[in-house]
């Protein structure tokens, strides 16, 4: 029995193929259409990361706002994720995912013309807000419409090519800003978005498996402030004299916290059955995908600065450098599927974090000032390779180990791990990056035996982008002084992200290795759990 046989979907119009998979009728166009969908979430979700240099010149931001847009997306997304995909089973998936894709267009308008990085960063938020109505419906109605090796060929490419979009988003960005201003790269998923509402309202069916239970407002309220307020809490815990915020911010998501886990266990049909979410396949799978998926985000978010800040690279040379990450992503994720079905997830899952973490030593090591360009590749090579081994065990175990009922909770979980993971480990890459690069420009400053006023000393050590509109007041000889003291200080904060990678790549191997269970168990696991989802 495969992994996720013993959750048959019960769609109208579903067939069985050859290999005993059921598909639902016109199932390469109702995949398509949610592939589609998926890309509008994804392209949006990498957009920004090529042009913060830009904006951050444009608006004169702190590196802290600048971290604040590029997880702005991804924080609106994890905060809604959950709730949004309640409210999709029970009132329609096929409702939300148009819903959310058309709100997409109003949000990235706002984005791409907006007067002040604050009204960006709230673009941002709402965009995220928007996928967050879209993006989980897609891998819901996959578990929902597909069974057996189909559904995991399906979640195979679900992984890889939103992976893969998402991971162009700085190549397109990189393009646009060759030609027009920052505000360009938001506007490039209007054509996709546009397409994705037509395919979507023709092809993808309404009403699969949906839940008649009333849905768990307080509950979706209470995951909103908790995921909102841990992600706040750990981008302002670097900033200056912003300690009383971080201890609010971090107060507020313990006490949802605390609220969620009663509330989940009070509620009659919970948001989260946390019964479900204890299943050992189930909770193991959600912590690797966090990591997985998050060291994609994270280290997206760190080289496309170090390419451009350090390396001189231009924004389309940066956003084409991440290619071979795409390229491995795409060409491993089938062979990921097979190795799932034929060795388990477990295995699978650990030969992607052989890769990741084989990436982030080799940014650790080689990634210096004048690395040459297949230096930097090698690395993008291997976290294509991780995340196309690890992409497709992560977010399978998830839908294997729930009911078809609770699939919304399972693609939840699954973009959760995306969102949140993206959200978490760019805060936390972001947090150590501005806390290196203003240690290490302090120092600089310091020993450099120079007189500097406190203002500009505060500018120099703002971030990258402050200390080089600073340096554009300068004569030349002290602007090269200024750009070359800002350049060593950003090395020396990013080593400090790729040491966080690498060691929340070693703890998430370590509880893959010790807690995920080996093929056989896995397998008398799941007929276990639907044993018990078929007689409760």
């Amino acid at each position: 029995m495969s992994e996720s046989a013993s959750y048959a979907p019960a769609g109208a119009g579903a067939r069985t193929t050859d290999d005993a998979s059921t598909v639902p009728d016109r199932a390469a166009l109702v995949l398509v259409s949610l592939l589609v969908v998926a890309g509008v979430a994804n392209l949006n979700l990498s957009v920004a990361n090529v042009a913060l240099p830009d904006i951050g010149k444009h608006f004169d931001s702190s590196q802290t706002t600048l971290d604040l847009i590029a997880v702005g997306y991804s924080l609106g997304l994890a905060c809604s994720v959950l709730w949004l995909g309640a409210l999709g089973d029970r009132y329609g998936r096929k409702l939300m995912l148009v819903l959310g894709t058309a709100l997409a267009i109003p949000m990235s308008l706002l984005a791409a013309f907006a007067p002040s990085d604050i009204v960006l960063f709230l673009a941002r938020l709402g965009g995220g807000f928007a996928a967050g109505m879209a993006y989980p419906t897609t891998l819901a109605l996959i578990a929902a419409l597909w069974d057996g090796p189909a559904r995991t060929k399906s979640i195979a490419l679900w992984s890889a090519i939103g992976g893969a979009i998402a991971s162009l988003g700085p190549l397109a960005s990189g393009f646009l800003l060759q030609h027009f201003y920052w505000g360009s790269v938001f506007l490039i998923t209007l054509p996709l978005a546009v397409v994705a509402i037509v395919l979507a309202w023709l092809f993808v069916p309404a009403h699969v498996n949906e839940s008649t239970e009333p849905v768990d407002n307080l509950g979706g309220i209470l995951s909103l402030t908790l995921v909102g307020a841990l992600i706040l809490a750990i981008n302002f815990a670097p900033v200056p004299n912003a300690g009383t915020a971080t201890v609010v911010l971090t107060v507020i998501a313990v006490a949802a916290l605390a609220a969620f886990y009663f509330r989940q266990r009070r509620a009659k049909n919970p948001l989260y059955d946390l019964e479900v979410a204890s299943r050992r396949v189930f909770w193991v799978a959600a912590c690797a995908g966090i990591i997985v998926f998050g060291s994609l985000m994270g280290s997206a978010f760190v080289s496309q600065q170090y390419l451009q800040n350090v390396l001189g690279y231009s924004t389309l040379q940066a956003g084409a450098a991440f290619l071979p990450a795409v390229v491995f992503m795409v060409v491993v994720a089938p062979r990921s599927a097979k190795l799932v079905e034929t060795r388990g997830a477990r295995f699978t899952l650990l030969c992607g974090y052989v890769f990741l973490l084989l990436a982030f030593l080799t940014m650790l090591v080689l990634w210096k000032e004048g690395t040459p360009y297949w230096e930097v590749a090698i690395a993008y090579v291997f976290i294509g390779i991780g995340v196309g081994f690890a992409g497709t065990p992560a977010s399978h175990s998830l839908t294997g180990a729930v009911p078809v009922s609770r699939a919304g909770m399972a693609s939840g979980t699954a973009d959760l791990q995306r969102d949140l993971g993206g959200a978490i480990m760019q805060s936390i890459f972001g947090a150590v990056l501005t806390a290196g690069y203003a240690a290490a420009a302090g120092s600089l400053i310091s020993s450099s035996g120079k007189d500097v006023s406190s203002s500009t000393q505060a500018e120099l050590t703002k971030s990258f982008s402050s200390a080089a509109d600073t340096a554009s007041r300068y004569p030349s000889s002290v602007q090269d002084n200024i750009i070359s003291g800002a350049k060593a200080a950003f090395l020396d904060g990013d080593q400090w992200a790729y040491l966080a990678g690498i060691v929340a790549i070693l703890l998430g191997a370590a509880i893959v290795f010790f807690l995920f269970p080996k093929k056989d168990e896995e397998q008398r696991l799941l007929a276990e759990y639907h044993a018990q989802d078929a007689t409760g």
